[in-house]
């Protein structure tokens, strides 16, 4: 996990450079669907916003057992790291029989999966696949390759990933007692990531909002000892609502994805702490396989 996170930046700018590989991502007016499982799924809410609200097209975004099969797209974009998760290949399959006329594409980490032969577009992304049952590389690089897509210049942010990276962790920030993550529009995605890393990594205590959302009952969570962690812009007043509380409002003021890795990099500091291995999370697997 160490490796692959202190990656990020230079699989950032392989990504943003990959013009052929955006290119073949759903065009400007397509109403699309994008789909996957965990972390994959968070990674797509910030794309589909992204998208949508670029001026792209209708993006409607989906766990992938919860994607409904009877709606009509002009392109469904699958995200996994993998390419086995059982509920991506059971939902492309299942598209597959009903004759669905939109494309089907699929951006996989691991180039030699049984899913890139089932889509009609597989975007292979082998250069940030990973070792670690805990995502970090592939997630980011993913939404590198969909960022660059939409027209972004990743200059920025691939910058703030490196001021992320060179900074030294706050005791106080890694030795917390509970992490609330918050985030508007497309960063929220990246808040419900930046929970996840911290639970699967270090068994932690963590929530995630949308941050205007969080005064609606969540802050009573928040007290001396605790974080709640702002991602992108923060709404007006929120710390000097969350510093009421005697919580810590850390809002760095990067990138998101930037943000992202800072997060990553506590839940990394905090696992090694408590003597824990990152790389193989109790009761986790690479990939979600089901029998049947």
């Amino acid at each position: 996990m160490a490796i692959e996170l202190a990656s990020q930046p230079e699989a950032w700018e392989r990504a943003a450079g990959l013009a052929g590989l955006h290119a073949r991502l759903p065009e400007r007016g397509a109403r699309v669907a994008v789909v996957g499982c965990g972390t994959s799924w968070f990674i797509a809410q910030s794309y589909a916003w992204l998208r949508e609200q670029g001026g792209h097209g209708e993006t409607d975004v989906f766990a992938a057992s919860e994607a409904p099969l009877g709606r009509d797209y002009d392109a469904v974009v699958a995200l996994t790291r993998s390419g086995t998760t059982s509920e991506v290949l059971r939902l492309v399959g299942r598209l597959r029989e009903r004759g669905a006329r939109g494309r089907v594409i699929g951006v996989i980490g691991d180039p030699e999966s049984p899913l890139v032969g089932l889509v009609d577009d597989a975007l292979t992304l082998p250069f940030a696949d990973e070792r670690s049952v805990v995502q970090t590389r592939f997630a980011t690089t993913a939404l590198a390759l969909f960022r660059a897509s939409l027209g972004e210049d990743l200059g920025p942010a691939i910058a703030d990933a490196r001021t992320a990276l060179a900074e030294d962790l706050d005791s106080d920030l890694v030795g917390a007692e509970q992490y609330s993550f918050l985030g508007t529009g497309w960063s929220y995605g990246l808040a419900q990531e930046a929970a996840l890393k911290m639970r699967e990594a270090s068994q932690s205590w963590t929530e995630s909002y949308p941050s205007m959302e969080y005064r609606h009952g969540p802050i009573a969570i928040a007290a001396p000892g605790r974080v709640t962690w702002q991602f992108g812009e923060a709404p007006e007043g929120l710390a000097a609502d969350v510093a009421a509380t005697g919580a810590r409002f850390e809002h760095a003021g990067l990138d998101p994805m930037a943000e992202l890795v800072r997060a990553q990099r506590v839940a990394l500091a905090r696992a090694a702490a408590k003597g824990l291995d990152p790389d193989h999370p109790r009761s986790l697997t690479r990939s979600v396989i089901l029998e049947g």
